[in-house]
Formats: structure tokens, C-alpha cells, sequence
């Protein structure tokens, strides 16, 4: 297994980096995924989502800050008692309220230290967005070379099956072949046909996928580089896997995080503390004890208190209990659910090692099968020139020779695709692994320093601005491939 590990080189064949020169369209893998890594909108929803969830920090934190309110009132008496002399037509008060939270057991603190976690689980997934992104690309890209290379191969067929019923047709003339080799040459092309127009029909649909996920229409793409870094064995794959898989480490910090709500909801049962300061002003605008002929009568008055509060919960009807056990539940479900996430990964990892070992098994003895079949075509087409070989051997032997070169292409898209897959669910198959570097590498660790400290009220971002590219403009595709590409 040595020989696998040694194959290490990295993508396009060297450093893979982002430039503000890359084309409109994709020729390389490496094309594409610069170009997906920057305009995918699942992508950048992800992005978008990771964003979102940075705020819940400084939400969080919200609750443990002095809050102050003020409010003013204008009121207008219409009516007043025919009792009362001193009672004012009109009045204007003004009221001034802070707040300072000094304890809350330890409910704030510990929903700060989850919604902290939770940022950091929102990062490994965003990761693991970006690796599942990277992996539909490369599929996306070997199938639409795959499904170019059988279009090819069955244009060719076509082509080729199209003289044998020609010459078929020719010795049928002059009797030296009998009407049921015309009819088999006559089946054999039009099987030929129908499976060039499948073919077809599956090319259009790989290219639309391409699309879909690359936002550019594929052109004449390039064969992929080797992958690197790739495992000596599937233990050494699992065992990077269980550090580096951004899904395992996402639902490692959530399980992190639920033990925090834990904590969170038995805060409600604990005494809390708050400092409070108060003052009002009101104006009764020279309307006070109208009807009392009395000087000296103040038009306006304030008050101020502050104190300290305490607040000792003595009897919820349950409510705290009820919390923290459904907060102890779904801490429990979230381990179990790590627990599901690892065996996944391993299951993952084992599978595409196996499927990468078996695929690349398969092109070796492709290769063996296609040189046979090819050197079998040319030995039964001699044989039937002395008549030792009939015309259904030739039409076998062309139809072997297809099926092996179709197998050959399949197993080296296999083999790529599973040998992706496998880097992906060991954690290595994002931007940063393969050298998509450069300085525009999106760090969302950046906008999480951002917003953490952030208190202001009116501290507003940008109106949203969509930031992928639509694929409206992109012409529909078909099957056809250009000569130069034909085998």
C-alpha cells in the first residue's frame, strides 16, 4: 500500500492559488473549484448561515450588560372631577431607567460559552460544506469527462459498424455473405445508434450538473491531477479522520455545547441580583391647582431612586426542574448523535479507501482487457478474410473491444472520485488542503471577530447582496463533443 501514500502531488501539479486572472471559464479541476469556492451559492448560504450564527454570541452576552431605557409622556386631561381644584389640565413627564445585572446564576456566563461553541461547530460545518462542495465538483468534472470520452468511443463505433454493414452489404451482392449477416449488421448499428444517442443524452445531463455547481458552462477540460496526501491504509485513514472530519468535530463542539445548556437551565432555580437606578421629571405647565388661588405652587417635580434587587425563586411550579431535564435529554441525544456521526466517518473512510483500492484494481485490469479485446478485433477480422471467422465474430469482438474501453474510462473516474471522497471525509479535501491560496480564502473566523464585542444598538451591516453567480444566461447543453476530442 507504500506505492498509494507516495502519491502526494498537489493539485494542477503544484501551488494552487487564487488570482484575479482566472478565466471566465473552467479547462482544469483546478478552474473549477477556484471558481466554485467563489460563486456557489451553497456555498456562500453556508457562509451566510455561519455569519448568522457569530451573532448569537454577542446576543448572548446582551442579557449580562446595563441596559438603560427612557420614555416621555404628553398628557391632556378632557375631563376632570368636579371635586378636584388642584388637578392639572396637561402634563409632560419624563422617565429615566439603568439597570445593571451583577448575578444571574450563571445563566449568562454559561449560554456565552455555548453560543461560543456553537460558533466553532458552525465553522466545522462550513468546512464540511466546503469539502462536500469540493467532492460533487470533482465528480461533476470526471463525469462529464467520462460521459464525453463513451460519447466518443460510441461515435466511433457507430462510424465503425456503419462501414462493416456497407461491406457486409457489398459481399451480400456479389453472394459471398447470406442475408442474416446483413440483418446482424443491420442490428448491431442500430443498438450502436441507440446507445450513442443514451450516451448523448447522458452527457448534456453531466454538463448541467457541472454547471449547477460550477456556474460556467464546461469546456474542453483537461484530465485532473494526481490527489494528494492520499492514506497507506485505511486504519491510517480513520485514525486522521477521527481528528480532522469538520462534521465529527462540528458534532463533537454541539455536544460540548448541550453539557453549557445544561447549566443554563438550572440557573432558573438560582437567586439573582441587579442594581437599578430610577428618576422621573414631570411638568404640569402651569395648569397645578388651577382652581385654588394659591402662590407658590410648584409647576414641576422630580424623583431618582436606586437600590439593589434580589430575586430568590421559591416555588416555579417546576419549571427549572422540567428545564434541565430536557436540556440533560438533549445533551444525552447529542452525544448519541456524535457517537452516529463517528461511525459514519469510519464507515465513510473504510468505503472510499476500499472503492479507491478496488477502482484503481480495475484500471490495471481494464487496461489488459482493452489491449486484449483490441489485438482479438484484428485477429478475427483476419480470420475472416480466409473464412475462418464469421461476421457475428467481428460484431462480438467490436462490442468487447466498446464494453472494455467504457469499463476503462469508468474505472478511472471511479477511481478519482473515490480517491476525493476519501480525502474529503479525512478533512483534507477543503481550499486550504489543496493550496487554493492566495489571500482571498474566506476566513470566518474573521467576521466572528468581528461582532463578538459589540454592544452598540444601531451597529447595522450592508443591505444583503447576493454574491453567486446565476446560470439563467447559460446555454443549454447537448451531447455533442468536439472532433479533436474524439477517440
Amino acid at each position: 500500500m507504500a506505492r498509494f501514500a507516495k502519491r502526494a502531488g498537489l493539485l494542477a501539479g503544484g501551488c494552487l492559488i487564487l488570482t484575479a486572472g482566472s478565466p471566465a471559464w473552467a479547462d482544469t479541476l483546478r478552474d473549477a473549484l477556484v471558481i466554485a469556492y467563489q460563486s456557489n451559492p451553497t456555498l456562500e448560504s453556508a457562509r451566510a448561515q455561519q455569519r448568522a450564527n457569530d451573532e448569537n454570541v454577542p446576543i448572548a452576552r446582551a442579557a449580562g450588560l446595563p441596559s438603560a431605557s427612557a420614555s416621555g409622556t404628553y398628557t391632556e386631561f378632557l375631563k376632570q372631577s368636579e371635586n378636584s381644584f388642584n388637578a392639572p389640565s396637561r402634563t409632560v413627564n419624563a422617565g429615566a431607567d439603568l439597570g445593571v445585572p451583577i448575578y444571574s446564576g450563571g445563566a449568562v456566563k454559561n449560554r456565552v460559552k455555548a453560543a461560543k461553541i456553537r460558533v466553532e461547530a458552525g465553522q466545522a460545518d462550513l468546512r464540511g460544506t466546503e469539502s462536500s462542495l469540493f467532492s460533487s465538483v470533482v465528480a461533476a468534472y470526471m463525469d462529464v469527462i467520462r460521459t464525453e470520452a463513451i460519447v466518443g468511443l460510441n461515435r466511433k463505433n457507430v462510424s465503425v459498424l456503419q462501414t462493416n454493414l456497407q461491406a457486409t452489404g457489398d459481399r451480400f451482392e456479389i453472394g459471398d455473405l447470406t442475408r442474416t449477416d446483413v440483418a446482424q449488421s443491420q442490428s448491431r448499428l442500430a443498438v450502436a445508434q441507440s446507445d450513442l444517442r443514451t450516451a448523448e443524452a447522458n452527457l448534456a445531463a453531466a454538463r448541467e450538473t457541472y454547471i449547477r455547481l460550477v456556474g460556467t458552462a464546461p469546456q474542453a477540460l483537461e484530465a485532473p491531477p494526481p490527489l494528494p496526501n492520499l492514506p497507506a491504509t485505511a486504519d491510517d485513514a480513520a485514525a486522521i479522520a477521527l481528528d480532522s472530519n469538520p462534521d465529527l468535530i462540528g458534532a463533537r463542539e454541539r455536544t460540548k455545547a448541550a453539557d453549557k445548556d445544561i447549566d443554563v437551565a438550572g440557573a432558573g432555580r438560582l437567586p439573582t441580583v441587579r442594581l437599578f437606578a430610577q428618576g422621573s421629571y414631570n411638568n404640569y405647565l402651569g395648569t397645578l391647582a388651577r382652581g385654588v388661588p394659591s402662590s407658590g405652587v410648584s409647576q414641576t417635580d422630580t424623583s431618582a431612586q436606586a437600590g439593589a434587587q434580589l430575586s430568590i425563586p421559591i416555588f416555579q411550579g417546576g419549571l427549572p426542574a422540567a428545564q434541565r431535564r430536557q436540556a440533560t435529554a438533549t445533551a444525552s441525544a447529542a452525544l448519541e448523535q456524535e457517537i452516529a456521526t463517528e461511525r459514519d466517518v469510519i464507515a465513510q473512510v473504510r468505503s472510499a479507501y476500499t472503492s479507491y483500492i478496488a477502482s484503481n484494481d480495475l484500471i490495471r485490469s481494464s487496461q489488459v482487457a482493452v489491449d486484449a479485446a483490441g489485438l482479438s478485433l484484428e485477429g478475427v477480422k483476419a480470420e475472416n478474410s480466409v473464412g475462418n471467422r464469421t461476421i457475428l465474430d467481428i460484431l462480438n469482438a467490436e462490442q468487447e473491444l466498446l464494453n472494455a474501453q467504457v469499463q476503462l474510462v469508468t474505472a478511472r473516474r471511479n477511481a478519482y472520485v473515490a480517491g476525493f471522497t476519501l480525502l474529503a471525509a479525512m478533512g483534507r479535501g477543503e481550499a486550504r488542503d489543496l493550496n487554493l491560496d492566495g489571500g482571498t480564502l474566506y476566513d470566518p473566523d474573521l467576521n466572528y471577530r468581528r461582532v463578538r464585542g459589540r454592544f452598540n444598538d444601531w451597529d447595522n451591516d450592508p443591505a444583503p447582496v447576493a454574491r453567486s453567480t446565476r446560470t439563467t444566461g447559460t446555454p443549454a447543453q447537448d451531447g455533442e463533443i468536439p472532433a479533436s476530442q474524439e477517440p
